[in-house]
């Protein structure tokens, strides 16, 4: 089991930026390709970003493609969500999550058995 622990949200303007960050206690954190899902108020969870176990493949909702890198350092058992050019839209709460699970759907969020308790972002116009 892994416990996944968010931080970094907060309130920026719109065009600003954060990184989140996802830190990894438990089993060996390179077990586990990694998530970022966030969910709007009034709004079912959606699929933000995701990441391979090595790092080396990455996947990104068409809406944040371009303006969010996800990484991961697997000494320091974290994974990150940077965010630029943010805009009100993309204010939710962001949560990570972990899946041990192989040949699936990283954009699935049903695919995941560990997730973080959610950071807030707030974009404000």
């Amino acid at each position: 089991q892994v416990q996944l622990v968010a931080s970094g949200g907060g309130l920026v303007q719109a065009g600003g930026s954060l990184r989140l960050s996802c830190a990894a206690s438990g089993r060996t954190f390179s077990n586990y390709a990694m998530g970022w899902f966030r969910q709007a108020t009034g709004k079912e969870r959606e699929f933000v970003a995701a990441i391979s176990r090595s790092g080396f493949v990455t996947y990104y909702a068409e809406s944040v493609k371009g303006r969010f890198t996800i990484s991961r350092d697997n000494g320091k058992n974290t994974v990150y969500l940077r965010m630029s050019s943010l805009a009100p839209e993309d204010t939710a709460v962001y949560y990570c999550a972990a899946t041990t699970r192989r040949g699936i759907n990283l954009k699935a969020d049903s695919e995941y058995d560990y997730w973080g308790q959610g950071t807030q972002v707030t974009v404000s116009s």
